[in-house]
């Protein structure tokens, strides 16, 4: 594999999957609308990355350029590359479809027959074949059988906690990450060989590590946020460093990964071991996090497929403890940010309609069910 287009020349685009696929010796040409962004990468064709865990380290990622991802030029880019890649946010992933969609029809026009492989590497359950569907809303129907032989669309799980970039910083494109990162590919779905990138793991049962992620590092991350407002913490790390509040992520992180333990057989040792790994970075002193970005967008975070519902719904199947689950998401319910939509939308639904219609419309749940019952009781309590 030579080069890569990757969607996304944010801080997670930059300093997780582009470093990735950089350090692998790919050629990586970024795509953004971030005119600023995109002209310095262009002209530099490096950025730094500061690495931090028990220690720092700064890394000098080169070999990049960058285009402007409405202009003409990344269809030709996608027409003639080998791997596409986003990290753009689930919401973006509909907006570059189209773009996505050009290209590969130019790619076929051209006459081009080398297999492609997209890899949506976003916080979403199952986002590359979301965006395949997308896709092939703007791709004529001339081209779909040729899509589906060539074109492989290949979802992903991805985690690495990469905070905001540094106000102070004099470097635009320096981007801070923590030192663990983790990226899971359906090896099912690729057409062609599948490209040897360091850090790029294969599975064959990529739900289970969905979930794993999902359940844990995002669960307990945005319940970590919710509490740490209600309790006057401005970071992700001075809340976990909160007794009560890391006892009560932890709990949930406990009740979640019961779930995960009965549906996919994880190793209850080994469970326990990630979600002490997980407790441990959040409490990284070198990363600060705040806890409205991470409680931001409260909807879609409330919604049955996310990370606060869905492992709820887990322990009602399986019939396991929940307290704490239930308590996050009454948490979730309490949470204001006037710079957040989704925030104020959600809190005039609440006084508009009280707690429970509003936690039914949202979440999917009985508004007369005993969870509904519950968590209306530790939401007043909160």
């Amino acid at each position: 594999m030579k080069n890569a287009v990757h969607f996304g020349a944010g801080n997670i685009g930059r300093g997780f999957i582009g470093k990735l696929l950089a350090d692998a010796g790919i050629k990586v040409i970024f795509a953004d609308v971030n005119e600023t962004v995109v002209n310095l990468l262009a002209e530099k064709q490096q950025y730094q990355v500061k690495v931090v865990g028990t220690e720092c380290q700064v890394d000098t990622v080169t070999g990049v350029s960058a285009v402007n991802s409405t202009q003409p030029e990344v269809v030709k880019c996608i027409a003639e590359t080998d791997l596409v890649t986003t990290a753009v946010g689930p919401n973006v992933l509909d907006i570059i479809a189209k773009t996505i969609a050009d290209g590969i029809a130019t790619r076929f026009e051209s006459g081009n027959k080398q297999p492609l492989n997209i890899i949506a590497c976003e916080n979403m359950v199952r986002g590359t074949t979301h965006l395949k569907e997308e896709v092939l809303k703007h791709l004529d129907a001339k081209w779909h059988a040729q899509a589906e032989s060539q074109i492989g669309f290949v979802d992903s799980a991805v985690d690495r906690i990469v905070p905001p970039a540094d106000a102070d910083s004099r470097d635009p494109l320096e981007v801070t990450v923590e030192s663990f990162s983790e990226w899971i590919v359906d090896e099912t779905q690729f057409k062609g060989d599948i490209p040897a990138i360091p850090g790029m793991e294969k599975t064959d049962n990529l739900m289970a590590f969905v979930e794993r992620k999902l359940f844990t590092l995002n669960t307990g991350h945005c319940i970590t946020a919710y509490l740490g407002c209600l309790n006057n913490h401005a970071t992700i790390r001075e809340a976990i460093e909160n007794p009560d509040i890391k006892a009560q992520v932890k709990q949930a992180m406990q009740e979640s990964g019961e779930v995960l333990i009965r549906r996919y057989g994880f190793d209850r040792d080994a469970h326990a071991a990630y979600i002490e790994k997980i407790l441990g970075r959040f409490a990284n002193p070198y990363l600060v996090d705040e806890v409205d970005r991470v409680g931001r967008q409260p909807i879609r975070k409330l919604g049955a497929n996310d990370r606060l519902v869905k492992p709820l719904l887990g322990t009602i199947e399986y019939n396991t403890e929940n307290q704490a689950l239930l308590k996050g998401i009454a948490a979730a319910f309490k949470y204001q940010n006037d710079d957040d939509p989704q925030a104020v939308e959600l809190q005039n639904a609440l006084q508009q309609q009280g707690l429970r219609k509003t936690l039914a419309h949202y979440t999917g749940l009985d508004e007369n069910g005993p969870q509904a019952q519950h968590i209306e009781t530790l939401f007043n309590q909160l």
